[in-house]
């Protein structure tokens, strides 16, 4: 049975990458892990920048996948983005790669690195977008752009699940989906002021 260079070379990638990160990681590291002369790998990827691209998008397939898993089509909107932003959360705190990125970024601010969080961070912004699109085919929320919609929503879901937790101490996953649901789905005007400004 013979050798798959080029995905032996790829896992070899993504082992340095989640190691050392995207500036400490070589060609010469990535030919040592996949046991094959740095030469094999030039017949595959043109440079290190190829390489790593290859392997941001098998991970933004991956993060796909996670969220597509948790989608319920019987479900509302809201529970279902929830779910989704929970399990795309927990995907970043878990994966290696990610969790090497940011501590890349926060660290050293390789633009690479930078490039590549900026890059996930559009993959779920595009996904939530489309699952808004056709939340608003349904007449589940309404009429709205749904690419700045998902922008306000993962922005608002990191901020309470990240931002908040390092200034103001944990918030449980209940009140997160309590709190999001709130913001997006009930909104803070009240009962009358609802009601007036409906009237105007």
């Amino acid at each position: 049975m013979s050798v798959d260079r080029r995905q032996l070379i790829v896992e070899a990638a993504a082992k340095s990458f989640s190691m050392f990160g995207y500036k400490a990681t070589t060609m010469d590291g990535v030919a040592r892990i996949a046991s094959v002369g740095k030469g094999t790998i030039y017949t595959f990827f043109a440079n290190k920048e190829e390489l790593f691209q290859v392997i941001m998008k098998e991970m933004i397939l991956e993060m796909k996948n996670v969220a597509e898993s948790v989608i319920q089509p019987n479900h509302h909107f809201f529970d279902n983005l929830n779910a989704a932003l929970e399990r795309l959360l927990d995907f970043r705190e878990q994966h290696e790669l990610a969790l090497k990125l940011l501590q890349e970024v926060r660290e050293i601010g390789t633009p690479m690195a930078v490039e590549a969080l900026e890059q996930l961070e559009r993959a779920v912004i595009s996904y939530i977008s489309a699952q808004v699109g056709k939340a608003v085919e349904r007449k589940e929320i309404k009429p709205c752009d749904p690419q700045m919609t998902a922008f306000v929503m993962l922005k608002l879901y990191m901020a309470l699940a990240v931002d908040w937790k390092n200034m103001y101490g944990p918030i449980s996953k209940q009140q997160l989906s309590e709190k999001l649901r709130f913001y997006l789905e009930i909104g803070l005007a009240s009962d009358d002021a609802g009601a007036a400004l409906a009237k105007s």
